[in-house]
């Protein structure tokens, strides 16, 4: 067996200026064995103090024992604590009482005593079991969790510096791994004498003088990479920001982010969009510390140095409350409106109680907001598409939708673009690339409320995989990686032109293409109506808001009535004087939803499972005609998630026949706004993913006449005068040409090559 590491060149270290045989690391020091790991510099250390601190902790460890494993604490090098058990412990209050403020003040010699403890136990322990050679050389880490309290980003001031804190956030940019020297041997190239050198910060320092006797050099040391003696680390940087979805946020300001170094054990523990709590100590770096040219005026930054870190959904399996916590007024409250008649229809007038109406839509957001039962087969996610004239609330459902979420992510489709939206590859000083979190990801295991969808066509495509395979791809810069995303999108679009057209398809009225549309669960269309009785009941509505609205503040109170339950239809159920009744207020529905999302897993029941099987069977009778949208096995899906979810809104474990049959109302009112034209006939052939009826005919003649013609001259390219004669003879109306060739582009028959060609993709018609 080679030599122990410490005995190696051993006549180089004891060139050291003082040293002896027992100041090498791992000889016995103050009576402790592996001393210097954890002291490398301990001149000025008080011994009795040193000894008394450590035995404490010996102590602690003993009375334990059955909490603390030496064999796989010698096999990780490293062992967690909890807080509240060491600074409640009666035998550390009694032999260091001021272990806590000493804890916050001075972190590194209480965790290196602490540490220091466990290894001396250690090394007592083998060597009770005569195994000399299983002796530790290295050092064991000590992992502080759950330490409190907790401290917001918004209050990180400069006289935290230097202390233990524990901060809350999400993640969004981290760096790859690197290695950082802690401490390096540097010769000295006069007297070839060696030195062991700390890297303050982990900034790379090179000795102001040499330590030899008689030796006058100064600069001129080198370093040596192959010194037994040198100590390196994993490293790791992530930057936090505070959640933007927590009650303390400000959203009339930009978010905070603070800078968190990882080492060892923790690098690789957090990913972009993860909720993370991180314990350590808060240093400070200086920007000119690199002694560069271009320097500015005392500017230093805060960053922590992390002790330990808790994933909320790595440790939690991917079910957790998003920071929410429940009391017991909470419990209370959540059981009122668990236990009122017709609870479905109080959540829904709920949600947005500033928009008049549109109970069905307001029932379909709620329905995607709890979400179905997840498993490993098939999401739980739900995604809603509302399209309609401007000025009819979509924005405002939208904006209830982030308040009242769990998690929430608000954007608008105008001013994002595909990596804000997904994720960023940026480079950071040093040419590194990293990761920085997108929309999506920030939004993970939550809701994406993204409005204006209609003016983002190119980020459409970006959309896909993260809707329906809940990852994000990401092969940019040499870095290939999948990212989770198991995000709820709800989006709002405005029509071309500014008011919806019945005479078109969606696809027609948003210039959006089939395979976006048919990622959504539902899609609902809301039309600007002229009709006297409701007009002047939403004008009812309206001025009964303003005039009421020193009244509506005494809604804060965590108090709602009874709502008395009617016989009929889902949307007659729906309906109530919402002025008479003391609605949810938003921060209880938010730990209403997220009770819900957590302790709620709703199964189907038999009679559920048959309603839903023949309105699925139904529509594939209905939608059979290979002109109309095809009805596939995401709409069977999508039934069996919004079922679960109009279960779990009402915390119950099993979907009844009830659930279904309102479920399967509002996929009817769906699809009713979807397929029917302009004269208001619901018709089944009408396709969503296509163009009208009233010119398919004359547009599959048009596409049969350019492909038999780009088969006799062959050639794909045609111009725009040339297709406009040959719609004439297809029998296209001059005046729906242009429209006609907008479509066909967007469905890929004609692909736009340029100022007015087109290039014809080959398809059977």
């Amino acid at each position: 067996m080679s030599k122990p590491w410490f005995k190696k060149n051993y006549k180089r270290v004891s060139k050291y200026k003082g040293d002896d045989p027992s100041d090498v690391n791992n000889l016995p020091n103050y009576g402790y064995l592996g001393f210097r790991l954890y002291f490398p510099d301990a001149d000025h250390i008080n011994e009795e103090m040193l000894k008394k601190h450590v035995n404490t902790f010996k102590t602690f460890f003993q009375q334990n024992q059955t909490c603390y494993s030496l064999p796989e604490i010698a096999k990780d090098k490293l062992f967690n604590l909890d807080f509240k058990q060491i600074t409640g412990d009666e035998n550390i209050l009694t032999y260091w009482p001021e272990f806590k403020e000493e804890l916050s003040n001075d972190s590194e010699y209480c965790l290196n005593c602490i540490s220091l403890a466990m290894h001396d136990l250690i090394t007592k322990y083998y060597e009770e079991q005569n195994e000399q050679n299983l002796i530790l050389f290295e050092p064991i880490t000590a992992r502080i969790c759950n330490v409190e309290p907790f401290l917001h980003l918004r209050e990180l001031r400069f006289q935290y510096i230097g202390k233990l804190v524990t901060i809350k956030g999400t993640v969004i940019k981290t760096s790859d791994v690197k290695l950082i020297a802690q401490y390096l041997t540097f010769t000295c190239s006069n007297c070839f004498g060696t030195q062991i050198s700390k890297q303050p910060d982990n900034v790379y320092t090179v000795p102001l003088r040499c330590k030899t006797k008689d030796c006058k050099a100064k600069t001129n040391f080198s370093v040596e990479l192959d010194s037994p003696y040198d100590k390196f680390v994993s490293w790791q940087s992530v930057k936090i920001q505070e959640p933007h979805w927590a009650d303390q946020y400000d959203h009339a300001r930009t978010p905070r982010t603070l800078d968190c170094e990882l080492t060892e054990d923790l690098v690789n523990t957090c990913f972009p969009g993860d909720d993370v709590t991180i314990s350590g100590i808060i240093n400070v770096r200086d920007v000119n510390s690199n002694n560069g040219k271009n320097k500015q005026n005392s500017i230093f930054n805060l960053y922590l140095k992390a002790i330990s870190v808790f994933n909320n959904k790595k440790q939690c399996k991917g079910e957790y409350n998003n920071g929410i916590s429940f009391n017991q007024n909470d419990y209370f409250d959540i059981q009122k409106i668990h236990c009122a008649q017709n609870s479905f229809a109080l959540l829904v007038q709920s949600l947005c109680p500033n928009i008049y109406g549109h109970e069905m839509v307001k029932a379909g957001l709620l329905l995607a907001l709890f979400g179905g039962t997840k498993s490993e087969s098939f999401r739980g996610e739900s995604h809603v598409l509302v399209v309609g004239d401007p000025g009819l609330g979509k924005s405002q459902m939208l904006q209830a939708c982030t308040n009242v979420a769990p998690r929430g992510v608000y954007v608008c489709g105008n001013t994002s673009t595909s990596s804000g939206l997904t994720v960023t590859m940026t480079r950071d000083g040093e040419g590194e690339f990293s990761l920085e979190a997108g929309a999506l990801m920030l939004a993970d295991q939550g809701c994406c409320c993204i409005d204006e969808f209609d003016k983002m066509p190119t980020q459409h495509a970006a959309l896909l995989e993260a809707m329906e395979q809940q990852t994000i791809s990401i092969a940019k810069a040499g870095t290939i990686c999948s990212i989770p995303t198991r995000v709820t999108m709800l989006a709002a679009a405005n029509p071309v032109g500014g008011h919806y057209n019945k005479a078109r398809t969606i696809a027609e009225n948003l210039k959006m293409n089939s395979p976006m549309l048919s990622r959504f669960d539902l899609i609902f269309i809301l039309l600007d109506t002229v009709n006297e009785e409701t007009d002047w009941l939403l004008s009812k509505h309206v001025v009964s808001i303003h005039l009421e609205q020193s009244e509506r503040s005494r809604i804060q109170n965590n108090s709602v009535s009874i709502v008395e339950s009617s016989n009929g239809n889902l949307r007659d159920r729906l309906k109530f004087d919402a002025s008479k009744a003391d609605l949810v207020p938003h921060n209880l529905f938010r730990k209403y939803i997220a009770y819900a999302q957590k302790y709620v897993k709703p199964q189907l029941s038999d009679d559920a499972k048959s309603v839903i099987k023949q309105y699925y069977l139904s529509l594939r009778k209905q939608f059979q005609t290979g002109d109309c949208t095809p009805v596939t096995t995401r709409q069977a899906n999508s039934l069996i998630r919004l079922t679960q979810a109009r279960a779990k809104a009402e915390l119950r474990e099993v979907a009844t026949k009830q659930d279904a049959e309102d479920v399967v109302e509002i996929m009817k009112w769906s699809l009713n706004d979807i397929f029917s034209d302009g004269t208001g006939v619901l018709d089944k052939t009408r396709s969503q993913n296509g163009t009208g009826t009233s010119t398919k005919a004359q547009i599959t003649r048009l596409l049969r006449i350019v492909q038999r013609i780009s088969e006799i001259e062959t050639r794909s390219i045609f111009g725009t005068n040339e297709l406009k004669q040959l719609s004439e003879q297809a029998g296209i109306a001059k005046n729906k040409f242009n429209t006609v060739l907008e479509n066909l582009n967007l469905q890929g028959f004609l692909l736009k090559k340029g100022q007015g060609k087109y290039q014809l993709v080959t398809a059977d018609f």
